[in-house]
């Protein structure tokens, strides 16, 4: 009878033991949860303008002291990574420029990203900038004790001189993580004019949620050295499981932020097959809270189900047989097929696309290849990266329209035969 008490209250105390180390195990996790996944914060207090020559030149000499070459043009590295300023080409002396726009890039990436678009844009009279996040440019394992707080302070930084040094307008542009951060700007900012929005990352595929849980345990996904590279000139190709976390938290800012309508022009352009994003969610946000009856989205892909803006979305194919482009991806929609690094005939190929080893090989090697976006495969194709954009000059002038420019002659002739 003893016995049988005994081994009752060890059983009694196991259960306890077992029960109690669930609880425990419930509120670490849910504690480290509640602090990594807690949205990105507001700016507190008064931010104070760096101007953007001091700005450029500091991370300039961080990136010499820092940066891990992938080849031996060093200067040419550093200014394909560094902040970029493009002037308009004409200023009268005296006067400043009669409207500025500053352009953020994404996750992993650099201002390379606005190479193109930067160009057009001073062209058309605006003083264009871009920033460079904290972590970004030099090594991927930089961005490990990087912050959304720190990409948010320097975009503030930078668009608080930009509007000091231009008479009139100025806009904000961003790709991906970059547009949730210019978004918390201008919700904050309503003198900002108005948004270009290029793979906006405010909702991404499932279980991001979980990237900043992961990040306490795991620093990496795939661990550097294991073979994979792990960046190029111009962007990382291996991120730290933190950059995830802190992209995610700039995801729920914006979330929270388009629960109330953005009234001003908004250009935003999307890829229907883009493999990080929730298209459905873009699709939606764009109709219901982008309201401003010149704001567009450009659609790349078939044409949506819920699709109840007829005249404000623009669609267009994005399975080009004759461009050997299968869909189009995150990313390129922002380069132009002459771009001297992503273009059609670019030196910088992207063989990192979810493929397998032999095919990853043959794109190395300069095999013919299709493009599209990540992990697209298909029997009997080799799929590089799709970096380029067949519609590129149409979407310029659809973005500048948006931006209150008229296009030149050459550019509705683009417009027209597409």
């Amino acid at each position: 009878m003893d016995s049988y008490v005994q081994r009752s209250r060890r059983k009694s105390i196991r259960r306890r033991l077992i029960a109690i180390s669930v609880i425990v195990f419930l509120v670490v996790t849910g504690s480290l949860l509640v602090g990594a996944c807690s949205p990105m914060g507001k700016i507190e207090g008064p931010v104070y303008r760096v101007s953007f020559s001091e700005y450029q030149s500091e991370t300039l000499e961080k990136m010499r002291d820092a940066r891990r070459y992938q080849n031996s043009g060093h200067d040419s590295e550093l200014w394909w990574n560094a902040p970029r300023e493009w002037q308009p080409s004409a200023v009268a002396p005296g006067h400043k420029p009669k409207r500025g726009i500053l352009l953020v890039h994404g996750l992993g990436d650099s201002p390379w990203s606005f190479h193109d678009v930067g160009q057009e844009l001073a062209a058309q009279g605006f003083l264009v900038r871009t920033v460079l996040l904290p972590g970004h440019g030099t090594d991927p394992a930089d961005m490990i004790e990087a912050t959304a707080e720190q990409w948010q302070k320097v975009v503030y930084q930078q668009a608080h001189a930009l509007a000091s040094d231009v008479e009139g307008e100025v806009y904000l542009g961003g790709f991906s993580t970059g547009a949730n951060l210019i978004l918390d700007y201008a919700y904050q900012h309503p003198e900002v004019a108005g948004l270009v929005l290029f793979s906006p990352g405010f909702k991404s595929m499932p279980f991001d949620w979980l990237a900043p849980l992961v990040s306490k345990v795991r620093p990496w996904i795939i661990t550097p050295g294991e073979g994979i590279p792990t960046q190029t000139p111009v962007r990382y190709l291996n991120v730290p499981t933190n950059g995830y976390a802190q992209f995610y938290r700039t995801s729920v800012a914006a979330r929270k932020l388009l629960e109330q309508n953005y009234e001003k022009p908004v250009f935003m352009v999307v890829a229907e097959h883009d493999s990080v994003l929730n298209t459905d969610y873009l699709l939606d946000i764009f109709q219901d809270r982008f309201t401003h009856p010149k704001s567009r989205l450009i659609w790349y892909g078939d044409k949506p189900e819920q699709l109840t803006e007829n005249k404000r979305v623009l669609i267009r194919e994005d399975h080009l047989p004759e461009h050997r482009i299968s869909q189009f991806s995150h990313m390129g929609v922002l380069f132009s097929p002459e771009n001297p690094l992503y273009g059609r005939e670019g030196s910088l190929r992207i063989c990192l696309n979810g493929m397998d080893g032999d095919e990853r090989k043959a794109c190395q090697d300069g095999a013919d290849v299709w493009f599209s976006g990540w992990g697209y495969s298909e029997e009997g194709k080799v799929h590089a990266r799709l970096t380029f954009n067949p519609y590129f000059q149409w979407q310029t002038s659809v973005m500048l329209e948006v931006l209150g420019i008229e296009p030149r002659d050459s550019e509705k002739t683009a417009m027209q035969a597409l």
